[in-house]
Formats: C-alpha cells, sequence, structure tokens
C-alpha cells in the first residue's frame, strides 16, 4: 500500500464548473475537501480553453458585426477592423478574472488545490501525478490522497479523428482559441455548435469557411426553422457548406492542409485550405483515471453511470459533469454538483430537473428547451404551436435584428408549455424564462397572463403565450385555441 500524503472527508477529481461548484458546496457543509485539477488554476477547460473564453470572443465579433452594420446604414463613418491581438487580450483578461475569483473563494472556503492528473489506486485511495507550468508538464512528483468520499469531476476531451494528421496548422476547439494565425481558407470539420461558433470568430477576422457535416443539417439537436434564420444571416460567411458529407482524408503538405470528402455534394479530389479546424465531438474521460481500481463501472465510451444522485455503483463515490453522460453542459454540471456534495454529506438531495436548456453562442443566438418539434414528431406527441415573430416586436426592429422569432410547444390538451425555443440576439439570456415555466407546469394562460416590460425581446415570450390562447393583440386575428 502506498504511503498517504494527505487525508481528506472528500476529494474532487477536476475543477471544472462542475468540480469547484461540488467542492465549495461540500465545504460550505462542513466537510475538508481537497480539489485536484491539471490546471493551474480552477474553472478547467471550460474557463481556461473553452466556453469562457469562447465567449470572450464572440462578444467581441458581436459587437464589432454591429458597427459595421451601422456604417452601412450610414449612421458610422470610417474603417472598422477586428485586431486579433486586441481580442487574445481581451480574452486573456476575462479568464483571468475569472480564475482569479475562484482561487479566492477556494481560499475562502479552506478547499486546497492539488495540482496534478490523478489515477485511482483503490476505492479510498488517489494517486495525483503533480504536474506544473502552463503547459501542465508532469514533475514526476505524487501525492497520494486517502479520502472518504469522492466525486468524480474528470470531465471529457476532444474527440480525435485516426485519419488526422498532427500539424499546428490542424486546430481542435482549444488551440483555435489562441489566434495564432487568421488562415484565407480554413474547414470546419463537424457543424456543430463549437465548430460554428469559432467559425464565426475567424470569419470576423477575415477567414473564408468550409464546413463538412456528416448529418443533414448545421447544428444537429436544434429544430431546423431555427438554423434556417442563423444560417440566412451568415451565409455570406461560407464558401460551402457540405451537408450528408464525411471527410475521409487529410494530409499535411507544404502548401498547406489538404482535404478529400464522400457525399451527394462533395467536390471532386482533394481541396487545399490554410488550416483546418476540427470540431467533431467529445469524448468522457471515464476510462483515464483508473476508475476499476476504485470498482467504479465505466461504459465502453467512458461513461459513469449513475443514479439519482450521482451516486456510482460505488455508494461512496460520485460522478458529475460530462464524465456522467450527456447532455455534456456545463449548468448541467454544476446542478449535479450541488446534488453530489450534498448527498455525500448526507443529505437527501436529487437530481430531478425537468429539463436543461441549450444554448448555440452564435450571431444570432440560438436557444432551446424541452421538447422540440423533432422529439415531438420522433415521438408521435401531439402538441400545439405558437410562433410570435420578432418582425412584429418593437424592439427587435429598434435594434435592427427582426430576423428572429419565439417559439412555444404546448401539450394540446392541457395547454402546458412543454418546450420552447429562441433565435435571435441575446436568445440565451431569454431562454431561462421558459425553462422556469417547464419546471412550474406553467401553460399558455399563465404566460400570456404575465406582464412582461415593455418594449423589452422577452415580450415575445409573453405575446407567443397569448397567440396562442388567441388573445394577442400585436398580430392578426387568429383562431383560438379549444379550451383545456
Amino acid at each position: 500500500m502506498a504511503d498517504i500524503d494527505l487525508e481528506t472527508d472528500l476529494l474532487v477529481l477536476g475543477a471544472g464548473p462542475g468540480g469547484y461548484s461540488a467542492a465549495f458546496r461540500a465545504a460550505d457543509l462542513g466537510m475538508k475537501t481537497v480539489l485536484v485539477e491539471r490546471y493551474a488554476t480552477l474553472g478547467g477547460v471550460c474557463l481556461n480553453v473553452g466556453c469562457i473564453p469562447s465567449k470572450a470572443l464572440l462578444h467581441s465579433v458581436a459587437v464589432a458585426d454591429e458597427a459595421l452594420q451601422l456604417r452601412e446604414d450610414g449612421l458610422l463613418s470610417g474603417s472598422l477592423k477586428l485586431e486579433a491581438k486586441g481580442l487574445l487580450a481581451h480574452k486573456a483578461k476575462v479568464v483571468a478574472r475569472m480564475t482569479g475569483g475562484l482561487a479566492a473563494m477556494a481560499k475562502a472556503r479552506k478547499v486546497e488545490h492539488v495540482r496534478g492528473t490523478g489515477q485511482f489506486l483503490d476505492a479510498h485511495t488517489l494517486e495525483v501525478a503533480l504536474t506544473e507550468g502552463a503547459g501542465r508538464a508532469p514533475t514526476g512528483a505524487k501525492k497520494v490522497i486517502r479520502f472518504q468520499k469522492a466525486i468524480i469531476a474528470a470531465g471529457s476531451r476532444i474527440m480525435a479523428l485516426p485519419f488526422i494528421p498532427k500539424d499546428p496548422r490542424i486546430l481542435v476547439s482549444t488551440s483555435a482559441l489562441d489566434l495564432k494565425a487568421v488562415p484565407g481558407k480554413l474547414l470546419i470539420i463537424g457543424g456543430g455548435i463549437i465548430g460554428m461558433e469559432l467559425g464565426t470568430v475567424y470569419s470576423a477576422l477575415g477567414a473564408r469557411l468550409d464546413v463538412v457535416e456528416m448529418t443533414d443539417g448545421l447544428m444537429p439537436g436544434a429544430d431546423r426553422d431555427l438554423v434556417r434564420v442563423w444560417r440566412k444571416k451568415n451565409e455570406h460567411r461560407f464558401d460551402r457548406i457540405l451537408l450528408s458529407t464525411k471527410t475521409v482524408k487529410v494530409e499535411a503538405k507544404p502548401d498547406g492542409i489538404w482535404a478529400s470528402f464522400e457525399g451527394p455534394g462533395a467536390p471532386e479530389g482533394a481541396q487545399r485550405y490554410d488550416q483546418v479546424l476540427v470540431a467533431a465531438g467529445r469524448a468522457a474521460n471515464g476510462l483515464r483515471i483508473g476508475a476499476d481500481k476504485a470498482g467504479v463501472a465505466v461504459t465502453e465510451r467512458g461513461i459513469i453511470p449513475v443514479d439519482k444522485q450521482q451516486r456510482t455503483n460505488v455508494p461512496h463515490i460520485f460522478a458529475i459533469g460530462d464524465i456522467a453522460g450527456a447532455p455534456m453542459l456545463a449548468h448541467k454540471a454544476v446542478h449535479e454538483a450541488h446534488v453530489a456534495a450534498e448527498a455525500a454529506s448526507g443529505l437527501k438531495s436529487h437530481f430531478d430537473a425537468r429539463v436543461v436548456p441549450a444554448v448555440a453562442y452564435t450571431d444570432p443566438e440560438i436557444a432551446w428547451v424541452g421538447l422540440t418539434e423533432e422529439q415531438a414528431a420522433a415521438q408521435g406527441i401531439a402538441v400545439g404551436k405558437s410562433v410570435f415573430p420578432w418582425a412584429a416586436s418593437g424592439r427587435a426592429v429598434a435594434n435592427g435584428r427582426d430576423e428572429g422569432f419565439t417559439k412555444l410547444l404546448f401539450d394540446a390538451e392541457t395547454h402546458r408549455l412543454l418546450g420552447g425555443a429562441v433565435v435571435g440576439p441575446h436568445a440565451g439570456d431569454l431562454i431561462g424564462e421558459l425553462c422556469l415555466a417547464i419546471e412550474m407546469g406553467a401553460d399558455a394562460a399563465d404566460i400570456g397572463a404575465t406582464i412582461h416590460p415593455h418594449p423589452t425581446l422577452c415580450e415575445s415570450i409573453g405575446m407567443a403565450g397569448e397567440l396562442f390562447e388567441g388573445v394577442c393583440t400585436d398580430l392578426p386575428a387568429a383562431k383560438r385555441a379549444p379550451a383545456p
């Protein structure tokens, strides 16, 4: 048995949004807590090289795009150009502010951060290979931690594609944030949210885009009517959008990266690109932490099955976030973290959220929650739909952004809200009301009778409820829905 360097009530492996939230909640409940994380700062991939820095870049791009539109509308004069150096400085400032805040909160709670990567030795012991430096290089030193309970929050990694060679011109979601060079021509492999968000940044800096996606539509998971609005607004960024198409070969040559495709609309022969962004998804890290030595069950895909308390098959070990399965979203991980920490401390907490929202932070943003139209059709669920076009929203028109809409899906009999979606600027900020409405069992009348401030974009939610009940006066009169 290895010598024990540190003992604790609770060990948390991974300090992303789920991990640090679990550690902080456990500490608040009186548990001595140790947090193992490979980065020098807390926040994991999300805060250091993921969702927060990417949103900092996307905000700057959105502001620049609005300024360009003002110039085109004759409201602003002079030249406007985004500078990669300035974007990087802004991104770094945002990350530093957030990580600094987390470090202060960890210190105040007496949560100890052990920097390194962990491997279970058994069901109560973890060995940490200590790391240092910006590149998280191993030092050769190790620390063994004995714990009473553990929460696994080791996240996920970028999914590797076997035919992709190693070359600095081939980017992934993390390296793409460094903006080391702006390509003239960029290929995006994967038409999901991450690829489209990063593509927006590179396009704003001057890159021309091709995207290849295996399915028949971009941003899978969102209803097609939402994506059509985004695509119309962003068509100018792309030279080619290749759907139902596979990338079958990628070669790194001195004159560029050459890619070959298969599909109904695939171009013949290899195509040359200055850079390639691989955004084909993420894989859970369950098979990389020695979970088997602790007796924790892990699927072939690296996912650790859990119950409603986030408890694994080993009763004193919990799992949260990406490693506990889809959806791989930070806000889901945080809620699971609170449940796991509270359950570990002896409280009877359970993860009982009815819905988990999703947001694409593109321009326009796309946000949805609960049942989608595609899911309703596939599952044979009878729904009533209400769509309020932003062309009838005074605020959207005043903002010069009336291309979007708000869509609500109701149970055909009870009129209770089952799902909803918004496409347009700040859609992600609006979707929270729909999350709450579903959780509270609100129906169309509840939503429509709720007074929303005028003139705002959130009015569109109330008006969509009114529209479904046939009492909306901001659109031409419609036939009233049958009473439940």
